[in-house]
């Protein structure tokens, strides 16, 4: 009897709750990758093969959870870098305790440089996946109103005004002079621009 593939999926398609299965994913897999790091950061190679398979399988079970995951659509690339980059981890895991079982640290010696990138790559697509993502804002044009009086029509209102004023003050009509001051001041304030 053939079985199709059964594969889980969490029900993060909601990026509070992608958030919180990453957050939970990152608790799980702090351990591991502080353990790996500081085994990988030996010059000397004096790896624990006995540790190294235990570690490989905390690795490929970040990678399941991740697998199970559904990111948001704006975080679906970054998701799979994550998911890559868990393998690649994994894998080098396992052929670094493959080397050390079989041909000791000598043989493992030239795959550490790789496999201390795998695991910065892990660390580098946490951080791109954590980082806030700046999301291009629409500008919105908001029409500016457009002034009740063309501001030349103000001007010329006001400036025949004043010469209206100088002319009846120069005449000593003052009550006209006075009645005169207010009605420029109305018809400034009525037609402002």
């Amino acid at each position: 009897m053939i079985q199709a593939p059964v594969s889980q999926t969490l029900g993060s398609g909601s990026p509070r709750a992608y958030a919180a299965a990453m957050a939970g994913l990152w608790i799980d897999l702090r351990s591991t990758l502080a353990r790996l790091d500081a085994l990988a950061a030996d010059p000397e190679l004096p790896l624990d093969a006995d540790a190294l398979p235990v570690l490989q399988y905390e690795l490929h079970t970040a990678g399941e959870l991740a697998a199970g995951l559904e990111p948001p659509a704006d975080t679906e690339a970054l998701h799979r870098e994550l998911a890559d980059a868990l393998a690649e981890a994994r894998d080098l895991t396992a052929e670094i305790a493959d080397a050390l079982q079989h041909g000791g640290p000598d043989a493992a010696a030239p795959l550490v440089w790789e496999w201390r990138g795998s695991l910065f790559r892990i660390r580098f697509a946490r951080l791109r996946l954590e980082r806030p993502r700046t999301t291009i804002a629409t500008i919105t044009v908001v029409p500016t109103p457009q002034p009740r009086t063309p501001p030349p029509v103000t001007a010329g209102v006001v400036a025949f005004g004043s010469a209206l004023v100088l002319l009846a003050a120069l005449l000593g009509l003052w009550l006209l002079v006075g009645l005169t001051l207010a009605g420029t001041l109305a018809a400034s304030i009525l037609l402002r621009p």
